[in-house]
C-alpha cells in the first residue's frame, strides 16, 4: 500500500478530483492537493467504444470507478471535487456527466470534503460562435 508513511486507514488523506464534464466528453483527474502531481486520471472515451456515449452517464461512472480503484491502491482515500463545465464563451452548464461521476466516486467509498465549481466565467468575452443572427433551427 503506498501513500503517505505512517497513516493509518481511519484517517483522511486527501486528493483533488477534477471533474470536466463537457457535452463530449467526461474527464475525472485525481491529483495531490497543490494539483501538481497526477495520481489518476480516466475518461468516458475510454471505457466506451461508440463515440456519442462518451460523455454518457454511464460511461462518467465507469471512469470514476476506475479512478476511485487507483486512488485507494495508492492510498488517497478522501477527495475535494471541482466540477468544471465547458465555460469561457460556451455552455457554462456542467455535461451528463458530471452527477453521476461524483456519485460513482461517493459509491466507491471515497469520502468527499469540498465540492467547488470551477467553471471559467468571463467577465468580458470574446464574441459567442453563431452570428448575428444566431443559429437558426
Amino acid at each position: 500500500v503506498f501513500g503517505p508513511p505512517g497513516v493509518d486507514a481511519s484517517t483522511n488523506v486527501f486528493g483533488v478530483a477534477h471533474i470536466y464534464a463537457s457535452f463530449n466528453d467526461t474527464f475525472v483527474h485525481i491529483t495531490d492537493l497543490s494539483g501538481r502531481e497526477t495520481i489518476a486520471k480516466v475518461t468516458g472515451g475510454m471505457k466506451v467504444k461508440a463515440d456519442r456515449d462518451e460523455s454518457s452517464p454511464y460511461a462518467a461512472m465507469l471512469a470514476a470507478q476506475d479512478v476511485a480503484v487507483i486512488c485507494k491502491g495508492r492510498g488517497i482515500n478522501a477527495l475535494h471535487v471541482k466540477l468544471r463545465a465547458t465555460g469561457g464563451s460556451k455552455t457554462k452548464t456542467p455535461g451528463p456527466g458530471a452527477q453521476s461521476a461524483l456519485r460513482a466516486l461517493a459509491r466507491a467509498g471515497m469520502r468527499l470534503g469540498r465540492i467547488e465549481d470551477v467553471t471559467p466565467v468571463p467577465t468580458d468575452c470574446t464574441r459567442r460562435k453563431g452570428g448575428r443572427r444566431g443559429r437558426r433551427l
